[in-house]
């Protein structure tokens, strides 16, 4: 038999499965692109002699390069360096969660085997998979085009940005493909993905910071590195510049050369086993395995250092920038001046930095919480309960791992900051301290968002990650960083819980607010330990 036959009939398959999950994180991420590139088009339309020095800022300043690169003076080149990384992220986390979950995950659960018992060859699964993935950036690429033309860019440029953001979705696609095959888990298939995407970060920002900047300062030609990431892949095609679009024709042959990597390994091994050999463990549990607090922390303590990883870099970069914040001036300084006057532009750039620490840590405790609902559909919590654990126990492990964990990256971030920022600003080292308070005070509102997934997994046991994801993505659209600047009403904004955080340090800490979310936390989480109590478990049949 064909190793590829039944390859169509599992692409429909798997449309089917994704006919919700893959839509959401396209017209998501087409909607946000849009806001913010129209929120950019009337702030320089209303000034537009400060486009020129704020993208002088931009490309002159090593920090600021990390996040991408800007060449000329254009609203939409602009817009694509603030937004361009974060959306080729979630283009790569996109595809990576969608091959990893047609191909590694069918093992983990038995649904592969099925599979294999009828007319299906042995390549169809990733086969279908990498066909899904692809054709989903595909329509990432127009739909993300077609939003900065809605916002009134050119479409040339509009065009070129969507398919630099895109094309990094189609690199990863084969990425994920491989780390299936090699990895016996789909932990370990993500996690190993997620690491080569920190590598490619890594790449395509060395590569912008040793680049050379043109003698106008409004152009840097990348150093080499850049060219070893599909990050970097997408920032060379230079989008309302150059338009250039043969970097883009690099994603396709790697995804196809990485695509045959796997069906190689995929040759070599057993279905739900990985090429590479699982680790043997202890022949004791440890002390910390004899709880279920300990047990959790041992699942999620990989990812918790790869969250410390990151944060622990972009608060040393973002402290970094503390100096050239001082000689901010126009729209730019105006925009920071939202977050307060007491502590000057460098008070509220520290809280402005704090506020973004805050929504990251939350995407980490909705993913750690969100692992309640994986116990419950894999039916590993039966094992669990079936010793002397009960539910509460069950969710109050996880309870305590979300909060320790938020509270140690949140203070990660502001030390990093602080540090790098006091280095700058003549070694003031008590900046520490006052971030490491600025950043407890986002505790709260990372707790409530928490306590508000949790009440949905209990809730909606069966597919509460959608609804919870949507609440994320609510949140940091009304929230301080993005809600002031689309307009939006108070009542709306009001929804957002980061928008009730005292904005430390720039102003005092008001203990009102933060008691109110505290108190919200609490009322939530017991309303979610009253769902778990009176319904019955969703148990895989």
């Amino acid at each position: 038999m064909n190793g590829f036959a039944g390859t169509a009939r599992l692409v429909r398959l798997a449309l089917r499965r994704d006919r919700i999950v893959l839509p959401a994180w396209i017209l998501g991420m087409a909607g946000f692109l849009a806001a913010t590139t129209a929120m950019f088009a009337e702030q320089y339309a209303r000034h537009p002699a400060l486009l020129v020095p704020d993208t002088r800022i931009v490309v002159e300043n090593p920090g600021m390069r990390v996040l991408g690169l800007v060449t000329g003076a254009h609203v939409g080149g602009y817009a694509l360096h603030r937004d361009a990384l974060t959306l080729a992220v979630l283009a790569a986390v996109m595809s990576m969660l969608a091959v990893v979950r047609h191909t590694r995950q069918a093992e983990e659960l038995g649904r592969e085997e099925m599979l294999r018992a009828g007319v299906t060859g042995r390549y169809a699964s990733p086969a279908a998979a990498v066909t899904v993935a692809f054709g989903a950036n595909l329509v990432l690429a127009l739909l993300l085009g077609a939003a900065m033309v809605a916002a009134g860019q050119p479409v040339g440029g509009s065009m070129a940005g969507g398919a630099s953001i895109a094309l990094v979705g189609v690199a990863f696609t084969g990425v994920a493909a491989v780390a299936s095959q090699l990895s016996s888990t789909t932990r370990g298939a993500i996690g190993l993905s997620g690491a080569v995407l920190g590598l490619a970060f890594l790449l395509a920002a060395l590569g912008n910071m040793l680049g050379t900047v043109a003698p106008d300062a409004l152009r840097v030609t990348s150093a080499w590195p850049a060219w070893l990431s599909p990050i970097g892949w997408g920032q060379q095609m230079r989008p309302f510049a150059d338009n250039l679009w043969w970097p883009a024709a690099l994603a396709v042959p790697a995804m196809l050369l990485l695509f045959g990597v796997a069906v190689l390994l995929l040759g070599r091994r057993d279905v739900g086993r990985g090429v590479w050999p699982e680790r043997r463990g202890a022949a004791h549990a440890s002390a910390a395995l004899r709880s279920p607090t300990g047990l959790v922390w041992r699942q999620q303590r990989g990812t918790l250092l790869g969250w410390s990883v990151g944060l622990l870099g972009f608060g040393a970069v973002f402290g970094a920038l503390s100096e050239e914040i001082k000689g901010l001036e126009g729209e730019a300084a105006e925009w920071y001046a939202t977050f307060g006057s007491g502590g000057g532009l460098l008070g509220a750039y520290w809280t402005s930095m704090m506020q973004i620490a805050g929504t990251a840590v939350a995407v980490y405790v909705v993913t750690l919480l969100l692992r309640l609902h994986q116990d419950e559909s894999r039916g590993t919590i039966e094992p669990l309960l079936g010793a002397a654990v009960s539910r509460l126990h069950w969710l109050r492990a996880y309870a305590i791992n979300a909060l320790a964990g938020a509270a140690g990256l949140l203070l990660l971030f502001a030390v990093a900051m602080g540090v790098a920022g006091g280095q700058v600003s003549g070694g003031r080292m008590s900046l520490v301290g006052d971030l490491a308070g600025a950043a407890l005070v986002q505790l709260p509102a990372v707790c409530l968002l928490g306590a508000a997934v949790v009440v949905l997994i209990m809730a909606m046991p069966r597919r509460p990650a959608g609804a919870s994801w949507a609440i994320v993505v609510f949140t940091v659209v009304t929230g301080p960083m993005f809600g002031p600047s689309l307009n939006l009403p108070t009542w709306l904004l009001n929804l957002s819980p980061f928008n009730h955080v005292p904005n430390v340090p720039a102003e005092e800490a008001a203990a009102g607010p933060l008691l109110g979310l505290a108190l919200g936390a609490l009322v939530l989480s017991v309303a979610g330990a009253a769902l778990l109590r009176r319904r019955d478990l969703v148990l895989p049949a």
